[in-house]
């Protein structure tokens, strides 16, 4: 700190006292100027000491006082060997310095170092080797507990702060001493390019605020290489710092971190460039986590663990495995010095599982894994670290239809499957969940055969039958067809519902397309096989009319059994159509013209009834007709007789 001083003799009371008067400059742009002006006046002032004391009147040698010069002479002679110089002389070298002593006088703003002689309640005394000691408050030697660090016989630096010659009174300040001391390591940091040591104290607007002995600023932006998420945890943590810009006057102090962590970094650049190669194993620092990889600090290079590298297995993301700040060994894959682009490798550091895949798990081994994940046609099931195979939904059971593996597993799920293939090359192992246990349908034929009566309840009701349910895992098909020998249904659900107990026998069993054929008609004898005993050609019969088409009429003649008069039999003269005739539950008679039971139908005539009614009258006219009583008459009998004839052929 540059002071301007001027140095003044002044005879009081038989004594010479040198006064300084200070002056603190604290614009930096000053400094040189007030040196040269501060040496000038010391200059000058010894001078006028010089003349003054020459042109006054010299006391004898026991009494008089040392001159400037004389002093001066001592000074220099300090500086000389002093093999020569009497012990007389010495001895008075010593008194002429104590005595300059007793001359010395510090200016205000001035920093010296003292000697605590005295500790009270209020003061402390201190020696700064002056006739009057000085005084410093108590207050500056408390601690943050309110207890007194101060001990007599301690060296301690001050400043002088108020100097009052007629009262004798000097006071001094500790803590202003620090600050100027702290002052000057700034400056000095600052043009050396230097470091400066700092708490940071709490978080302020657009930073922090840090303790470096004075209050200084950290901005945000400075105080590490990346954002920080969390800067509460930057408070009441130690660091070194580098100033960029200070205003003494203003007390204005800006700091940054991030300029020593920068020039760290790029230290530790150039060395981890110097020293990493492609092979090598290295440890490194999560410093990012995306989707799509993990970036690792290797010492001011950043290297890409990419997530198809850092397992053998399954990875869905990389921050189920890592979290920034995590310490890593890593191999290095391939290197780019001049993009300075390094990829890296996890899972290389261990052997790959397929390699010996095909000796773990031969084709027919039974395994257990856990279900990593379900897609459309299967499920994953991760067998160790690295090696997954594939359940297909149609290995999953033997008797039900799998739309979706997650109606059988769910991912987590610990399960036991069997080795089906195994391709080591391709990566790929298929499994089948359902070859854990017997095939039913190997055993369903033996357990019930063609014939059997079964009971079971419906499970399900479609357009084309119902299935009934027979063994875990099994349902039988009836099919519309075959539920009744007799009546034409249209869905199902007319006679049955869900639920329902109902008997069938098994009429056929394809155990390779996994069909189980059952009928519940055929617990009844087929009606049709009997028609011809219970209804002859050419008999008459009575039915119902169930419905009425442009080909004909359908007639009942029992449950079940039905009868068509076709639109050309339904009278002698000739039609087109029988609709509009005839309705649906119309009673009518009509005559059997054919019957084919394996066909199923029964022919039937309305007009052919109505021609033996005709001829049954006329059967009855000839008969009632008497002899001939002319030629005509015999001809007449004889002709219609051969028509009656003809008609009964």
């Amino acid at each position: 700190m540059p002071y301007e001083c001027k140095r003044i003799k002044k005879k009081a009371k038989g004594e010479i006292f040198l006064f300084m008067e200070d002056t603190i400059k604290t614009d930096e742009t000053e400094h040189a100027e007030d040196r040269e002006a501060t040496d000038l006046a010391v200059a000058e002032a010894d001078a006028d000491v010089s003349m003054s004391e020459e042109a006054s009147e010299e006391p004898s040698d026991e009494a008089r006082e040392p001159t400037a010069e004389e002093a001066m002479e001592a000074a220099l002679a300090d500086d000389e060997p002093d093999d020569d110089i009497p012990p007389e002389e010495e001895s008075m070298e010593a008194l002429m310095d104590m005595y300059e002593e007793s001359f010395k006088r510090f200016g205000e703003g001035e920093v010296t170092m003292g000697k605590i002689i005295s500790v009270d309640k209020d003061h402390v005394l201190v020696d700064i080797g002056y006739k009057s000691e000085g005084q410093i408050d108590i207050h500056e030697f408390l601690d943050e507990s309110g207890n007194v660090q101060a001990e007599v016989g301690d060296a301690v630096e001050v400043m002088v702060e108020f100097w009052d010659d007629e009262e004798e009174v000097v006071l001094l300040s500790k803590e202003k001493a620090e600050k100027i001391k702290v002052w000057d390591a700034i400056k000095n940091a600052y043009d050396e390019d230097g470091a400066v040591e700092g708490v940071i104290m709490n978080r302020v607007k657009g930073g922090f605020s840090v303790d470096i002995g004075v209050q200084a600023f950290l901005p945000g932006s400075q105080a590490d290489l990346r954002p920080i998420r969390n800067l509460d945890d930057m408070v009441g943590k130690s660091f070194e710092f580098k100033i960029l810009k200070f205003n003494r006057k203003r007390s204005n102090i800006v700091l940054s971190r991030r300029v020593i962590l920068e020039a760290e970094r790029e230290a530790m650049r150039a060395a981890t460039l110097a020293s990493i190669e492609e092979g090598k194993v290295v440890e490194g620092i999560v410093k990012n986590i995306t989707e799509y990889g993990v970036f690792v600090d290797l010492g001011g290079v950043d290297g890409l663990l990419h997530i198809t590298d850092i397992s053998w297995g399954r990875v869905k993301h990389p921050s189920e495995l890592f979290a920034i700040g995590d310490k890593i060994t890593v191999k290095i894959l391939s290197l780019d010095i001049e993009k300075e682009r390094v990829s890296l490798g996890m899972k290389q550091l261990t052997q790959d599982p397929w390699t010996t895949a095909a000796e773990k798990y031969p084709v027919k081994s039974h395994i257990h894994g856990r279900v990593v994940s379900l897609t459309d046609y299967g499920a994953f099931v991760e067998l160790e670290e690295g090696i997954e195979g594939l359940i297909h939904v149609s290995e999953m059971s033997w008797t039900r239809k799998v739309r979706h593996p997650s109606k059988m597993v769910s991912a987590g799920e610990q399960v036991e499957a069997v080795v089906l293939d195994i391709k080591p090359d391709q990566r790929r192992i298929s499994l089948g969940m359902k070859q854990v246990v017997p095939n039913p349908w190997d055993v369903i034929s033996e357990k019930y055969p063609v014939g059997t009566t079964i009971e079971g309840k419906i499970k399900n009701i479609t357009d084309f039958g119902l299935f009934i349910g027979i063994d875990e895992g099994i349902d039988g098909l009836v099919h519309i067809s075959d539920i009744s020998w007799t009546k034409r249904i249209k869905h199902p659900s007319e006679l049955f519902k869900k639920g329902d107990v109902v008997q069938a026998i098994v009429l056929d069993i394809e155990k390779d397309n996994e069909r189980f054929s059952l009928g519940i008609k055929q617990l009844q004898p087929d009606p049709w096989e009997t028609v011809e005993e219970r209804y002859d050609v050419g008999s008459e019969i009575t039915g119902t009319v169930t419905n009425v088409t442009d080909f004909g009429v359908f007639v009942e003649l029992e449950e079940g059994i039905e009868g068509l008069v076709h639109v050309s039999e339904i009278s002698k003269e000739k039609i087109k159509t029988p609709i509009g005739k005839f309705n649906v539950g119309d009673v009518l008679t009509a005559k059997v013209m054919n019957i084919n039971s394996d066909e199923r139908r029964i022919g039937l005539s309305i007009k052919r009834l109505e021609d033996d009614d005709d001829q049954a009258l006329l059967s009855e006219y000839v008969n009632k007709m008497g002899p001939a009583t002319s030629t005509f008459g015999e001809i007449l009998r004889e002709n219609l007789q051969e028509k009656l004839g003809e008609e009964e052929k």
